[in-house]
């Protein structure tokens, strides 16, 4: 039997992502009670015939196109299985899956990244993995230890993480030559590439700032705090103080003075995080800070030749991260049937080669190793180069952030964008974040 696809659905309401939070509060706890940790749920009866699962996941087309060919493979050796596919872009993602959660539709697999996993998990909405995995049905034995322990929350797997990414520095190549400006280099300090920024911006005759300002930008700062020895995430607590955050704040303020980042309205419009209205590709900085899979996708809005370093500070400061999960809808008929397409979707070669890095790097380092044998493409080359890097050198991954990590992310792009503005200080900037982010991890 061949696999019937129906037409790719790509929704266009982009609604703000704040209401998430709101939606998820009002979401009825199923009927498991949230985190339950009661092993392997058994199938429903299936009647004879096809079976037909619903997948979702945002990304480009690139990204729907392989995701896609990955699913009609599954189908070809697995006739009675097919897909109802959907995709979208990642903006309004999480409020569509919100409002399926709500109604209790939530499709049978969907791609979720850590800043709501440990939300659906709390909430009973994701499916618990752990059964599959301890009996291998689920095989997490060619990833990373560390790359699996993100996908966990209170021990139990609750997402397979469907690629591993790293944050990384992009910048302008063909740009730092034509200044005859030398490269960032991975593990430089914080102080060290402040100064190369400011050399970057005074070379260019204030034409081009040398950084993005990423004091909003909550991957760099729990970098900065890793590398400080201290955690971003104490359980449902914050675990930095103010002190830390305020030094943080005052390093930005400082790198503003030399002229290191560029004008406050220009980093407001790339906080958000898109690709293509990244500073290093509207022309506006040398670098940018970006997740390393990015980078081809960054390549793709300037003529410029891209590359890229890891962050600033000390390698050990990164860990294995999950740059998105693959995660099953807790009320699915079809758990086990979930499970099984997971485990091909994240430990199959031949998907591998399909899915390329989209995503970022595969999982498996069994599938890994293969992918990256056949790659062709130098921007490409460049991700994979630094992922091995940095993956012999990491520290050890976190638990995935708690529940109300969303609206935590959202309290430090305030914080910063009132103290670049001026509307506050970063010290008083630091105690309102503090008061009010301490307060929504414990809603």
């Amino acid at each position: 039997m061949s696999p019937a696809y129906p037409p790719l659905s790509r929704p266009g309401v982009n609604p703000a992502r704040r209401r998430l939070l709101g939606a998820l509060l009002g979401l009825p706890v199923l009927a498991t009670g949230g985190l339950s940790g009661c092993g392997v749920e058994e199938e429903s009866p299936a009647q004879d015939g096809p079976v037909e699962l619903s997948v979702f996941w945002y990304g480009g087309t690139k990204r729907a196109e392989a995701t896609e060919r990955a699913l009609r493979l599954y189908s070809a050796r697995n006739p009675l299985v097919t897909f109802r596919i959907t995709w979208q872009g990642q903006g309004g993602y999480y409020d569509r899956l919100a409002t399926q959660a709500g109604g209790g539709n939530v499709p049978d697999l969907f791609q979720i990244d850590d800043s709501i996993l440990g939300e659906y998990a709390q909430r009973g909405i994701v499916l618990d993995l752990g059964g599959y995995a301890d009996d291998g049905r689920i095989n997490l034995n060619t990833l990373p230890p560390g790359l699996v322990d993100y996908g966990k929350i209170d021990d139990r797997v609750y997402g397979v993480p469907a690629a591993q990414t790293h944050a990384a520095v992009v910048f302008n190549r063909a740009l730092l030559r034509r200044l005859g400006v030398p490269e960032p280099t991975t593990s430089m300090t914080w102080a060290d590439y402040l100064s190369w920024a400011a050399r970057v911006t005074r070379a260019s005759g204030g034409r081009v700032a040398g950084s993005m300002d990423p004091s909003g930008d909550h991957r760099a700062l729990w970098l900065w705090l890793r590398g400080l020895g201290t955690k971003f995430y104490q359980g449902r607590q914050l675990g930095f103080g103010s002190a830390a955050l305020l030094d943080w704040f005052e390093f930005w303020e400082r790198a503003r003075s030399q002229r290191a980042t560029p004008a406050a309205a220009l980093v407001d419009r790339a906080d958000s995080g898109e690709p293509a209205r990244q500073l290093v590709v509207t022309g506006h900085t040398a670098a940018s800070f970006a997740w390393s899979h990015q980078l081809p996708e960054l390549q793709r809005y300037t003529e410029d030749k891209l590359a890229l370093v890891g962050f600033p500070g000390p390698r050990a400061a990164q860990w294995d991260r999950a740059s998105m999960y693959w995660a099953g809808f807790r009320g699915t008929r079809h758990p086990g049937l979930v499970a099984n397409v997971i485990n091909f979707l994240t430990g199959n070669v031949e998907v591998g080669r399909l899915l390329g890095l989209e995503r970022g790097l595969p999982a498996s380092l069994t599938v890994r190793q293969a992918v990256v044998q056949t790659l062709d493409d130098p921007l490409a080359e460049q991700v994979a180069t630094l992922g091995e890097a940095l993956h012999q050198q990491v520290g050890p991954a976190p638990a995935p952030p708690p529940k109300g990590h969303g609206e935590v992310r959202d309290l430090l792009t305030e914080a910063a964008r009132s103290i670049r503005a001026g509307r506050s200080g970063a010290r008083a900037a630091t105690t309102q974040f503090m008061a009010r982010a301490q307060a929504a991890l414990a809603r």
